[in-house]
C-alpha cells in the first residue's frame, strides 16, 4: 500500500487569511484581492534570483556541450513547461528540439487533467528516455509542492544518467529533498483559494522559465541589446517586426529594409551583417558563425 504524504504543512496548502471570506465578496472584491496577492509574487522570485542564475549556467553549460534543456512537470507546471519550451524556436531561431518539454500523461494532459498521472513515478523515466536525455542535458523538474512523484522519479533518473538536474518549487523548502544540483524554492505563500497552485506558483513558475530561457540566449548571442535580431520571420507580423529592426540598425529605409531581409532569405542578423560588410547571404553566416552569432562583435569591428 502506498504511504500517503501529509501535505498540511506546505504553506500552499494552507488557508490564506485575506480570501477567508472569498465566496462572499463582490466580484470587484475578489479581483482586489487576487490583484494584491499576484503583487507579492515578483518580490518572492527576487529572492531567488542567485538560484535561477545557477539555473541558467547549468543550461549554458548543457548547450555549449550539444545538450539540451529539459522541462518536466504534471498539471499546470508541465503545461508552463511547454509553454516556455514552445516559444524560443519563433523567438530566437533555435531548433525546436533545443528546449524540450516533457509532461505527465503526454500531450493530452496539455488541454484536460489526466487523473492520478502525476502520483505514477513509473512514467517519468519512460518519457525521459522517450525525449533522448543524454549526460549533456539539464533538466528542470517543476513541482509547485515539491512532493510530485512523477518529478521527483524524474530529477532521479536524470542523476542516474549523469544530467545536471534544477528542482523548481514554489515553496520554503520541500518535504522531500532529492538530490539536485540547483534548488530553487521560491515561497509565494498562501494561495487566494487554498491549494490552487495554478495561481500564484503559476505565475511565479512562468516568470522564472521565462527568466531561465531568456537569460541563456540573450548569452547565446540571440539577441542585439535588447532587439529580437534571431526571430524566425515566419507570419506577417514577425516579418515587420524583423524589418523595423535591419531599418533601426542600418538606418536603411522600410522598404529597403523588407527587401534585404527576403534577400537574407529572412534572417534578420545576416541582413545587418550583408548591409554592415557588404557581403552576401553566403559570407554573411560565415562571419556570424566566426563571431558565434555575436552580432555586436560583428558590429564592433
Amino acid at each position: 500500500m502506498t504511504k500517503r504524504m501529509n501535505r498540511g504543512a506546505l504553506l500552499t496548502e494552507q488557508q490564506n487569511p485575506s480570501s477567508m471570506e472569498l465566496d462572499s465578496k463582490s466580484v470587484s472584491q475578489i479581483l482586489e484581492i487576487i490583484n494584491r496577492e499576484d503583487q507579492a509574487v515578483a518580490a518572492a522570485v527576487e529572492k531567488v534570483l542567485p538560484k535561477v542564475e545557477q539555473a541558467v549556467n547549468f543550461a549554458l553549460d548543457a548547450i555549449r556541450k550539444g545538450g539540451h534543456v529539459i522541462y518536466i512537470g504534471a498539471g499546470t507546471s508541465g503545461r508552463l513547461g511547454v509553454l516556455d519550451s514552445a516559444e524560443c524556436p519563433p523567438t530566437f531561431s533555435v531548433p525546436p528540439d533545443l528546449f524540450k518539454a516533457v509532461i505527465s500523461g503526454g500531450e493530452e494532459a496539455l488541454w484536460k487533467s489526466i487523473e492520478g498521472a502525476e502520483d505514477k513515478p513509473e512514467d517519468a523515466e519512460t518519457d525521459l528516455k522517450a525525449a533522448g536525455v543524454t549526460a549533456e542535458d539539464v533538466v528542470i523538474g517543476i513541482a509547485s509542492s515539491g512532493t510530485t512523484p512523477y518529478v521527483l522519479r524524474a530529477l532521479e533518473y536524470a542523476k542516474e544518467k549523469g544530467c545536471a538536474t534544477v528542482f523548481l518549487i514554489c515553496n520554503a523548502k520541500p518535504l522531500i529533498t532529492p538530490r539536485t544540483d540547483v534548488l530553487i524554492a521560491v515561497s509565494i505563500g498562501r494561495e487566494v483559494i487554498t491549494g490552487s497552485t495554478r495561481m500564484k506558483s503559476g505565475t511565479a513558475t512562468k516568470m522564472i522559465l521565462n527568466m531561465i530561457s531568456t537569460a541563456t540566449m540573450v548569452r547565446l548571442g540571440k539577441v542585439y541589446g535588447n532587439l529580437m535580431v534571431d526571430l524566425k520571420a515566419v507570419n506577417d507580423k514577425l516579418l515587420d517586426r524583423g524589418t523595423r529592426i535591419i531599418s533601426k540598425l542600418t538606418s536603411l529605409e522600410y522598404d529597403s529594409a523588407h527587401e534585404l531581409l527576403h534577400r537574407a532569405e529572412k534572417e534578420v542578423k545576416t541582413a545587418i551583417v550583408m548591409h554592415h560588410c557588404q557581403c552576401d547571404v553566403s559570407a554573411a553566416r560565415a562571419i556570424l558563425e566566426k563571431e558565434r552569432g555575436f552580432l555586436r562583435r560583428v558590429l564592433e569591428k
